[in-house]
């Protein structure tokens, strides 16, 4: 019989996974404030247009992602039962799911400027804005291609490789940036067309080396990843369907839940929209490492359920939950502390509003202490579920609470009980820890039950 591993085991184990995940967000993020810096000195028309066409992809990317995020805990389950087979078959049908999603998709972008004309974008918006979104709509397969191969390599330990590779692909967006944009290095001036392109190879470049790394590696060559690519395997695709597309709509709610607060905020006025977008900013930042936490959870997890190792889930999941706490907490004494110069990094104080902003944003960061420890938990129960394959039910539960519950309090506190800026984010709040806790209750709650694979199967 196996030696339960302690709760200090289970934080080393949980670390070494989720640290360098961690980091990848973080890199991530910095590839869309790369964009957006670089952009801002091109011209602000071009800026608009650019951020418009990256967050409409965005949207559509979260929505496609499912299929890949839900490779990363059935390959993780697969390797536990010793199933190498079912390894290989589980992330191929991944990247076959991403794929066609990538092909179904790319219509929308091409003909993009309608869609954003009916939104009522200014037309000069809408065609820059089309004018990217039909380069970087081609970037939508080898984009979900790399959240797979990530979830795939993750789930067999080898999280490093997807840190160096996204640290890689900002440097090689910095450049191709420089170059495209602005028409450096021999290359032609492309505005909004060179950010697109820039973000496209190295999308393309990202797929390649996790490719080749994913199939070439000698201790991975065992899995054949690419071995018969072409070939399918109908009830793979069906699981990974099952379980992917639930965790794509979770993710589309949850990113709408930011943007409606986003709407709401420009209605109060243009400076708490300034220190909305500030205090969220920062919050993102400090979710990065629960989101970190809350991958390397999925994978322990789904190693538990998948060796039948009731202890080892439960004893990983308390302390994946005490270590996103404990983050929380210091994230809490933080914002509380030293508000001032956290929201003053984001502004030229020199500026006369500068200062209307920051005591603005001071209010909103003691706010989003509170939103921090409602997100992380949810957060790390939605972890904790997909590593038992439990997505359907989770995903209404996520929807009642963003909105069915956090929106609708957001606007009440705010307009009609006369709260503002600071009801809104009150809301917010409300509506995350209800999707904390009915997510919690869910895990436990199926935990529980004598058939663990019966009670918790979404």
């Amino acid at each position: 019989m196996t030696q339960p591993l302690s709760y200090t085991q289970h934080a080393r184990a949980l670390l070494v996974l989720g640290l360098p995940l961690i980091g990848s967000h973080l890199a991530q993020m910095s590839l869309h404030v790369a964009d957006t810096v670089m952009m801002g000195w091109y011209g602000v028309t071009e800026l608009a247009a650019t951020v418009l066409g990256a967050s409409s992809f965005f949207v559509i990317f979260i929505l496609g992602s499912g299929f890949a995020q839900a490779v990363m805990p059935m390959v993780a389950a697969a390797l536990a039962e010793g199933d190498e087979v079912q390894v290989r078959r589980d992330a191929r049908m991944g990247l076959w799911l991403s794929i066609l999603f990538g092909i179904a998709c790319y219509p929308l972008f091409w003909w993009s400027e309608a869609v954003l004309l009916a939104l009522g974008q200014k037309p000069e918006v809408a065609a820059l804005g089309q004018d990217y979104l039909r380069v970087a709509g081609l970037g939508m397969i080898p984009a979900l291609m790399v959240m797979a191969l990530k979830s795939y390599l993750a789930a067999l330990g080898r999280t490093q490789v997807v840190l160096w590779v996204t640290l890689g692909s900002v440097g090689l967006n910095v450049a191709m940036n420089w170059m495209f944009i602005f028409g450096n290095w021999g290359a032609p001036e492309l505005g909004v067309v060179g950010a697109a392109l820039a973000t496209l190879a190295v999308q393309v470049a990202s797929v390649l080396a996790l490719g080749l790394y994913a199939g070439w590696l000698p201790e991975l060559r065992r899995f054949r990843l690419w071995q018969r690519f072409w070939r399918a395997d109908w009830v793979a695709f069906g699981r990974v369907f099952r379980l992917g597309w639930p965790i794509g709509v979770t993710g589309l709610m949850e990113s709408g839940l930011f943007q409606a607060s986003a709407l709401m905020m420009g209605w109060i006025g243009t400076l708490e929209l300034a220190a909305h977008g500030i205090a969220m900013e920062v919050a993102a930042l400090a979710f990065m490492v629960h989101l970190g936490l809350s991958n390397a959870v999925t994978i322990r997890t789904a190693h538990a359920d998948g060796a039948g190792d009731r202890r080892g889930m439960r004893d990983g999941a308390l302390v994946g939950i005490a270590l996103s706490a404990g983050f929380g907490v210091a994230m809490v004494v933080l914002f509380l502390a030293f508000p001032v110069p956290i929201v003053s990094v984001f502004l030229d104080m020199e500026k006369p509003e500068s200062a209307e902003i920051v005591a603005f944003g001071t209010v909103l960061l003691a706010l989003a202490a509170l939103f921090q420890l409602a997100d992380a938990m949810q957060v790390i129960a939605l972890g904790l579920l997909r590593g038992v394959q439990d997505t359907k039910v989770p995903m209404w539960l996520a929807a009642v609470s963003y909105w069915g519950i956090g929106i609708p309090c957001s606007y009440v506190l705010a307009f009609p009980m006369g709260m503002g800026a600071v009801g809104l984010w009150l809301g917010l709040v409300v509506g995350l820890t209800c999707a904390a806790a009915s997510l919690m209750w869910r895990f436990w709650a199926g935990y529980r039950q004598a058939g663990l694979d019966a009670g918790v199967a979404g």
